[in-house]
């Protein structure tokens, strides 16, 4: 059956205002829940930063009595299910709506069709499947998590023409202009964290930060892979931990003074198993997992990338391209991973391109995203 064009408008509606929550709500979904009645909308909302409310019961206070014989359109199906919060099933059912308009199912077991059938077993009328793929894509965080145990990755790179990261020398700073980097700095708005190997922190001491005033509402996770604990004490993500969350990955085993004194600062430790080389990336996606992170932005450097490509964890790249040639005795922006056979090259699809300035974004995303 055709979807109705209001169905559709008020959906897109709702995806617009899950977008916006992307980054803030971790380790819940951002839902967007938008509320109908006699053609007019009476209550709209996302998911509050950190995951609480839902969506549906703060669409459904701003509603107030006007929810009663509404239509309500969620992006993702209503929980059904007590955790921090009552069920949205059971406040949805309680004020009255007369229909429930979901554009795709909550992978959670504990939901995973219940919250329809409960639903359905009100007597409120469900339909579902409105603008699915657009929903499965801003819920494709969450449903990696759920149904993978690891988060969704994207490998943000900037780089000149050939892939160059740094001269020989190691100069960096700037390889693209101000609006690409606007542009990153929107991108780690839109991420529950940003992770770069122990290697960028020494050469760059990085902030990490989204430097775009009031573009979200809680800091950014910071998270440095370092096996060995050779980030400096004085590093400025160390430095500023109380200010915005630093999260550090090491190997089991690593020195206990060290780990006390990073512990110490406000470093949150998380071990995971080492590898032949630093760590064992799954291990340490299924660990970031498991403290509830949903979406990762990796900047870098090229040894990380190359580790995530080669266990083929890259979800999407984010690469950003200033027009500008450095040569072979320059840092390439993935280090070697042992590609044999094009066969074995990772592949991906280009989804968007984007001029900024004089620089180009060319967005990319794997095929088989959850």
């Amino acid at each position: 059956m055709a979807e109705a064009p209001d169905d559709i408008a008020h959906m897109r509606s709702a995806l617009a205002l899950a977008r916006r929550g992307l980054g803030s709500t971790w380790p819940n979904p951002s839902v967007g829940c938008v509320v109908v009645n006699g053609g007019r909308v009476v209550g709209r909302a996302v998911t509050a930063p950190g995951g609480r409310p839902h969506a549906e019961p703060a669409a459904l206070e701003v509603a107030g009595p006007r929810a009663r014989g509404a239509t309500t359109y969620v992006t993702l199906e209503p929980c059904c299910h007590w955790g921090r919060t009552p069920p949205c099933t059971d406040a949805l059912i309680s004020v009255g709506v007369a229909r429930v308009v979901i554009a795709t199912r909550d992978p959670d077991p504990r939901v995973d069709g219940a919250g329809i059938a409960r639903l359905r077993a009100a007597g409120i009328l469900v339909d579902e499947g409105v603008l699915r793929a657009e929903a499965d894509e801003v819920a494709a965080g969450f449903r990696l998590r759920v149904l993978k145990g690891r988060p969704l990755v994207t490998l943000k790179l900037a780089s000149t023409l050939d892939g160059r990261i740094a001269t020989r020398t190691g100069e960096s700073r700037w390889i693209t202009g101000d609006a690409a980097r606007r542009a990153a700095h929107a991108l780690r708005g839109r991420h529950d964290a940003v992770m770069v190997g122990v290697g960028t922190v020494l050469a760059d001491d990085p902030e990490l930060t989204c430097r775009l005033p009031g573009y979200r509402p809680l800091p950014v996770v910071r998270i440095i892979a370092d096996s060995h604990l050779r980030t400096p004490l004085t590093a400025t993500l160390v430095a500023t931990s109380q200010q915005a969350p630093t999260w550090m990955l090491i190997r089991k085993g690593c020195d206990r003074d060290r780990r006390r004194a990073f512990s110490d600062i406000g470093v949150r430790l998380i071990e995971v198993q080492g590898a032949e080389t630093g760590l064992d990336v799954c291990a340490a996606l299924r660990a970031l997992a498991a403290a509830g992170l949903t979406h990762i932005l990796v900047e870098g450097g090229a040894q990380l990338a190359a580790s995530l490509l080669r266990a083929d964890l890259v979800d999407r790249i984010a690469w950003f391209h200033a027009p500008t040639v450095m040569g072979g005795d320059a840092w390439p922006a993935v280090q070697a991973f042992g590609v044999e056979h094009l066969a074995a090259m990772p592949r991906f699809a280009r989804v968007g391109e984007t001029l900024l300035g004089d620089d180009v974004l060319s967005e990319f995303v794997r095929k088989d995203v959850v």
